[in-house]
Protein backbone atom coordinates (compact mmCIF):
# COMPACT_ATOMS: atom_id res chain seq x y z
CA UNK A 1 0.00 0.00 0.00
CA UNK A 2 1.09 3.52 -0.77
CA UNK A 3 0.04 6.30 1.59
CA UNK A 4 -0.02 10.09 1.25
CA UNK A 5 -1.19 12.73 3.70
CA UNK A 6 -3.00 15.74 2.26
CA UNK A 7 -3.91 18.83 4.23
CA UNK A 8 -7.09 20.29 2.72
CA UNK A 9 -6.89 23.96 1.87
CA UNK A 10 -9.66 26.46 2.52
CA UNK A 11 -10.62 26.49 -1.19
CA UNK A 12 -11.30 22.72 -1.08
CA UNK A 13 -14.36 23.44 1.08
CA UNK A 14 -17.85 24.07 -0.32
CA UNK A 15 -20.90 25.95 0.92
CA UNK A 16 -21.90 23.02 3.14
CA UNK A 17 -18.50 23.28 4.90
CA UNK A 18 -17.48 19.90 3.50
CA UNK A 19 -14.48 19.01 1.41
CA UNK A 20 -16.01 19.30 -2.06
CA UNK A 21 -16.33 16.10 -4.09
CA UNK A 22 -14.51 17.76 -7.01
CA UNK A 23 -11.14 17.62 -5.22
CA UNK A 24 -10.95 13.83 -5.05
CA UNK A 25 -9.97 13.20 -8.68
CA UNK A 26 -7.03 15.58 -8.12
CA UNK A 27 -6.03 14.13 -4.75
CA UNK A 28 -6.28 10.55 -6.01
CA UNK A 29 -4.25 11.43 -9.11
CA UNK A 30 -1.55 13.00 -6.96
CA UNK A 31 -1.39 9.85 -4.84
CA UNK A 32 -0.96 7.74 -8.01
CA UNK A 33 2.33 9.49 -8.91
CA UNK A 34 4.55 6.67 -7.53
CA UNK A 35 2.68 4.23 -9.78
CA UNK A 36 3.03 6.52 -12.79
CA UNK A 37 6.78 6.64 -12.16
CA UNK A 38 6.96 2.86 -12.61
CA UNK A 39 6.19 3.49 -16.29
CA UNK A 40 7.83 6.90 -16.67
CA UNK A 41 10.60 7.38 -14.06
CA UNK A 42 11.55 10.81 -15.43
CA UNK A 43 7.90 11.92 -15.31
CA UNK A 44 8.37 13.46 -18.73
CA UNK A 45 5.70 14.58 -21.21
CA UNK A 46 7.99 13.53 -24.06
CA UNK A 47 7.97 9.88 -22.95
CA UNK A 48 4.54 9.74 -21.31
CA UNK A 49 2.93 6.34 -21.87
CA UNK A 50 -0.22 6.11 -19.75
CA UNK A 51 -3.81 7.18 -20.22
CA UNK A 52 -6.73 7.18 -17.85
CA UNK A 53 -9.60 5.10 -19.21
CA UNK A 54 -12.16 5.26 -16.39
CA UNK A 55 -12.64 6.30 -12.79
CA UNK A 56 -15.42 6.10 -10.25
CA UNK A 57 -15.87 7.16 -6.65
CA UNK A 58 -18.15 6.25 -3.78
CA UNK A 59 -18.67 8.97 -1.19
CA UNK A 60 -19.06 7.14 2.12
CA UNK A 61 -18.79 9.89 4.71
CA UNK A 62 -18.46 13.68 4.89
CA UNK A 63 -15.02 15.26 5.12
CA UNK A 64 -14.03 18.57 6.63
CA UNK A 65 -11.31 21.09 5.86
CA UNK A 66 -9.82 21.18 9.38
CA UNK A 67 -8.45 17.61 9.41
CA UNK A 68 -5.71 15.98 7.36
CA UNK A 69 -6.67 13.28 4.86
CA UNK A 70 -4.79 10.05 4.23
CA UNK A 71 -4.98 8.71 0.68
CA UNK A 72 -4.29 4.96 0.55
CA UNK A 73 -3.42 3.48 -2.83
CA UNK A 74 -3.20 -0.08 -4.10
CA UNK A 75 -3.11 -1.86 -7.45
CA UNK A 76 -6.19 -4.08 -7.54
CA UNK A 77 -6.01 -5.66 -11.01
CA UNK A 78 -3.34 -6.13 -13.67
CA UNK A 79 -4.36 -7.03 -17.20
CA UNK A 80 -2.42 -7.23 -20.45
CA UNK A 81 -2.19 -3.49 -21.09
CA UNK A 82 -4.27 -1.98 -18.29
CA UNK A 83 -4.43 -2.04 -14.53
CA UNK A 84 -6.80 -0.83 -11.83
CA UNK A 85 -5.79 1.43 -8.98
CA UNK A 86 -8.02 1.25 -5.92
CA UNK A 87 -7.85 4.22 -3.54
CA UNK A 88 -9.38 5.30 -0.27
CA UNK A 89 -9.51 8.66 1.49
CA UNK A 90 -9.51 8.47 5.30
CA UNK A 91 -10.09 11.28 7.76
CA UNK A 92 -10.07 11.00 11.56
CA UNK A 93 -10.12 7.19 11.38
CA UNK A 94 -13.10 7.09 8.99
CA UNK A 95 -13.23 5.83 5.42
CA UNK A 96 -14.78 8.75 3.55
CA UNK A 97 -14.22 8.13 -0.17
CA UNK A 98 -13.21 5.07 -2.15
CA UNK A 99 -12.67 4.68 -5.85
CA UNK A 100 -11.08 2.80 -8.70
CA UNK A 101 -9.20 4.16 -11.70
CA UNK A 102 -8.40 2.16 -14.84
CA UNK A 103 -5.03 3.11 -16.32
CA UNK A 104 -3.80 1.90 -19.72
CA UNK A 105 -0.23 1.73 -20.94
CA UNK A 106 -0.47 3.53 -24.27
CA UNK A 107 1.69 3.98 -27.36
CA UNK A 108 0.90 7.53 -28.49
CA UNK A 109 2.82 7.21 -31.78
CA UNK A 110 0.68 4.28 -32.91
CA UNK A 111 -2.44 5.31 -30.95
CA UNK A 112 -2.98 1.92 -29.33
CA UNK A 113 -2.54 0.18 -26.02
CA UNK A 114 0.76 -1.46 -25.21
CA UNK A 115 1.41 -4.66 -23.25
CA UNK A 116 2.65 -4.18 -19.68
CA UNK A 117 6.21 -5.52 -19.41
CA UNK A 118 7.43 -8.01 -16.82
CA UNK A 119 9.44 -5.39 -14.91
CA UNK A 120 6.48 -3.02 -14.65
CA UNK A 121 4.17 -5.89 -13.70
CA UNK A 122 6.52 -6.93 -10.87
CA UNK A 123 6.67 -3.37 -9.54
CA UNK A 124 2.88 -3.04 -9.69
CA UNK A 125 2.60 -6.27 -7.67
CA UNK A 126 4.56 -4.66 -4.82
CA UNK A 127 1.41 -2.68 -3.97
CA UNK A 128 -1.19 -5.27 -4.96
CA UNK A 129 -4.37 -5.43 -2.91
CA UNK A 130 -5.31 -8.98 -2.03
CA UNK A 131 -9.11 -9.19 -1.72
Amino acid sequence: MLSMIITPKFGDCDGLRHVNNNVFPQWFELARNPIYRIFNPEYSYETWNLILAHFDFDFVSQMYVRYDVEIRTWVSRIGNSSFDVYQEAWQEGRLCVKGTTVVVQFDFDNQKSKKIGDDERAKLMENFLEK
